[in-house]
Parts: structure tokens; sequence; C-alpha cells
């Protein structure tokens, strides 16, 4: 009950946030440690088997910073989206490598060649499509068949989109709930938790060591996990009107019209849950901002574990490289992996 305290008298307070823009400062839990991306930059930090963390820091800009008409509403959520994941498959990738480094030094200690081989852009391009790819078939198309199949509602457009919805979160849940009974999946989950602990230090203007970012809330209301839980049921209403719209036209609709119609619609539920979550994220002090957040923060009850010490520091190097409060060029991996900009420091 303290922690849901904290969230709801939230106001963010660091002159260096912008409350109109509140997507500036984010990130995810990887293998053994924390991204943080900042405006025009980004730290991967991963925890050593030995103790070390390696920080992997560069400069950089999302497409839609790139092109400033993808900034339209709707359209830089869908655009932002995919530009996330690819982000999230790099860097899940680094952390990877370097525990490959660990596994390799274990296995070998007399001495490796101390090499990894990073993911080249199509494959991590061919990566991205596959997770894609995947996410489609579970999340909309299964629940399309099944609805079809089972409950024989496909002209009644909100009754079907309400009920393929219901599996679509059945889906997720079950999922979720699945792999958080792995113990490798609870300590990603406490990096998690460390992740949105030390973003809220920063949003309040607490010093960046882990006794005060400790005192956080691991539950924040920009979190992934409740984006797509926001995605699933903006996404009975999209598809409802899209549905009430092709039977209005059509005069009935088939599993082929909808899957026709459904699969390329779903970059723009994406775009709209986007302004969504942007907008709760502007009014989490207001009763309907903290109903509008409240679904995505009970899920994380589930994805994220209160983080130890020593994975809060992991997630505070990686936000104070991203921000360029520290810098990452003082820490060296030696011999190891050839990538851009590559840190260390002694664990704690």
């Amino acid at each position: 009950m303290a922690e849901e305290k904290k969230i709801s008298s939230w106001v963010p307070t660091n002159p260096l946030y912008d409350p109109a823009n509140p997507m500036q400062v984010g990130g995810q839990a990887v293998i053994e440690g924390v991204m943080m991306r900042a405006p025009g930059s980004v730290a991967t930090a991963v925890r050593r088997a030995n103790g070390d963390i390696v920080v992997k820091q560069e400069k950089y800009a999302s497409v839609t910073e790139k092109y400033k008409f993808l900034k339209l509403p709707v359209l830089r959520g869908a655009v932002g989206l995919v530009d996330m994941m690819y982000l999230g498959i790099r860097t899940l990738n680094f952390s990877a490598e370097i525990a490959m480094l660990d596994v390799e030094e274990k296995d070998h200690p007399s001495g490796g060649n101390g090499q990894t081989k990073p993911q080249s852009k199509l494959a991590l391009a061919g990566t991205l499509i596959l997770a894609l790819a995947l996410g489609v078939a579970v999340f909309f198309v299964l629940p399309i068949f099944v609805t079809t199949k089972v409950f024989h509602i496909e002209q009644n457009a909100f009754a079907f989109n309400l009920v393929a919805g219901l599996i679509r979160i059945t889906i997720l849940l079950g999922y979720l709930s699945a792999i958080a009974l792995s113990k490798e999946i609870q300590r990603l989950f406490q990096f998690h938790g460390a992740e949105h602990k030390t973003v809220f230090a920063f949003e309040l203007n607490d010093q960046l060591l882990p006794p005060s970012v400790q005192e956080r809330s691991r539950f924040h209301p920009r979190c992934g996990t409740s984006f797509l839980l926001i995605v699933m049921f903006v996404a009975i209403f999209a598809f409802g009107l899209l549905d009430m719209v092709t039977i209005s036209l059509l005069g009935k609709i088939t599993i082929v019209t909808r899957l026709l119609t459904h699969i390329p619609f779903i970059p723009v539920v994406g775009g709209i849950s986007y302004e969504v979550i942007k907008f709760s994220a502007k009014h989490t002090t207001t009763w309907w901002g903290r109903m509008l957040i409240s679904p995505g923060l009970w899920l994380q009850r589930v994805t994220t574990r209160e983080p130890d010490e020593s994975q809060l520091e992991v997630a505070i190097v990686a936000l104070r490289c991203a921000l360029g409060m520290e810098d990452p060029a003082k820490y060296t991996l030696k011999d190891s992996l050839p990538v851009e900009r590559v840190a260390v420091t002694s664990g704690t």
C-alpha cells in the first residue's frame, strides 16, 4: 500500500524533466543489467559474474527524431514502437554477449580468445521481423481464429472484439505468470524493478545513489508492460469500430476479411495506445489519470520484483552514462567486445 501511495502523489520535480514530454527517459531490463535511454543517447550496463559492471554507451537518434513528420500524433507511436523493439533487441544482444563471455571464462579458466561476434544489422532485422511475426500470430491471429471457431459471433463487431480482446489479455497474463516461475526471469524482473526505481529517482530529483533510489516505487506508469495492456484494451474498441465499418460496407465479415483489415491496422492501434499512455503519464495526480494507469501498475506486480543494491547500482550507472552525468570511457573492458564504447567499473 505504501508503494501505491507514492505513485498517486508522484509529481516530477527534476528541472531537467519536462512533464509535457514524459517520454524523455526510459529503459528496459536486459540479461543481468539495464538499458537506459535519454535524448540522443543510450547506455546499457551489465553486471558480470566477477562483480564488474560493463557499460556500452552510444549516441542514438530515433527515426522520429530524424524525420520530423513522423512526430505527428498516432504516427509517432506506431513508428516509435518498432524503433524501440529494434533498440531493445540490440541491447539484449549486447547483454547476451557479455553473458557468453562469462560462460566462456568459466568453461576455459586458462583463457580464451575473449572475443564475441556482435549480431549484424541483417541478423538484427531478421530477429525483429521474427519477433513481430510471432507477436502478431499469437496476440492477433490466434484470438481471431479461436473467437470465430468457438463463439460464432463474427457478425457482431463489438461482441466479437470484446471476446477476442479477453482471449488476448488471458494469453498475455498466462504467459507472464508462467515465465515468472523461472528463477532467471525473476532476476530479470528485479532488474526491471531497478530500472523503474532509478527513473523515478531521476524524475523526482533524488540523488542517484542506491539508498535513495531504493526508496522509490518499482511501479511506473510508463512501463512497457503497461503499454502492452493498453494496446489490448485499445484494440477492443479500435477493431470493433473497424469491423462495424467493414460490415456496413460489405454486408458481412469473414475470418479472412478480419485478418486482411486487422493486421494492417495494428500500427494504428499501437499509435493510439502510445497517445493514451503519454496522456495518462501527464495526469497521474488526477483521479481519472490514476484510473487509466492502474491496470498497468497492477500488471507490474507480475513483471517487476524488488531489486537488491547491486542491481540498483547497475541501473544507476546506465542512467548516469545515458544522461552524460558520467563518462563511460573511463571504464575499460580489456580485450573484449568490439563495440563502439564499452566501459567497466568494479562492483561494490
